[in-house]
């Protein structure tokens, strides 16, 4: 079996932390393993004091990532390594994309801050012709103009990159295997601004972006996993149970 750290891969250079999805023979399909490597490696960028930029990208040109990987047994949850929504991401995040990008990738796209694509990126959003869909893809009408994005979403055909380009998608259009390089160029210069503005007006235009429910329940159940696990939440139950006043930390 495939470990997390196997399938999603981490390395960190002069400021720029570039997370991999590892799975090209695969087409870089998100399983329940690329998930969690996602999920730790967001964490890991959150902790880092020298990441102050990260690119994320797939493994080889063929493909970003196929979505969903076909064999996985369980139901995708994109709130639990999609940043932005459970895993609160401050820092700026590059998406570097190059072939096919489906479903539950379009999402990690969407996500991210700016996007370099290879001139043989394509992005569908096929859910509604195989029966099932998480709900977080419609936080995307926010983001580009509305028709286009229902256009993905409910006709589920192919964009190509220079549509894509035109709607405000993507921010760079490169030639095929120079996807990565730009992304990580552009995140280079970015790691020597001040990270406390960059950091505001990320938050700042998170704000102004209109989300989707399934975004909003993901943000509400952020913040109230974060209450039921603090040390706060344990004092006031102790409270309860020796009938004293309670004694909270802010922790």
């Amino acid at each position: 079996m495939e470990s997390s750290s196997d399938v999603v891969t981490y390395e960190s250079r002069e400021g720029v932390a570039t997370i991999t999805i590892n799975r090209a023979e695969r087409l870089n399909a998100i399983s329940t393993e690329v998930e969690r490597g996602l999920q730790q490696a967001w964490l890991r960028f959150n902790a880092s004091d020298e990441d102050r930029v990260a690119v994320l990208t797939g493994a080889g040109d063929r493909a970003f990532s196929s979505g969903r990987d076909r064999d996985a047994t369980e139901p995708p949850d994109y709130r639990r390594f999609t940043p932005g929504a459970v895993i609160e991401v401050h820092k700026p995040i590059i998406a570097a994309v190059a072939g096919w990008c489906v479903g539950g990738a379009v999402v990690l796209v969407q996500m991210a801050d700016l996007c370099v694509a290879a001139e043989n990126a394509k992005f569908v959003y096929p859910e509604a012709k195989m029966g099932f869909a998480g709900g977080m893809i419609a936080s995307l009408a926010g983001r580009i103009p509305h028709k286009i994005a229902m256009e993905l979403m409910l006709l589920g055909e192919e964009i190509g990159v220079e549509r894509a380009y035109q709607v405000g998608f993507v921010n760079r259009v490169v030639p095929v295997g120079r996807q990565v390089q730009e992304a990580q160029a552009i995140a280079h210069r970015m790691a020597a601004h001040a990270p406390l503005v960059m950091g505001m007006l990320k938050r700042f235009a998170a704000d102004v972006l209109p989300k989707g429910p399934v975004e909003k329940s993901a943000l509400a159940l952020r913040d109230t996993e974060a209450v039921f696990g603090s040390a706060d939440f344990q004092e006031g139950l102790a409270s309860l149970r020796e009938k004293r006043t309670p004694r909270f930390s802010g922790r």
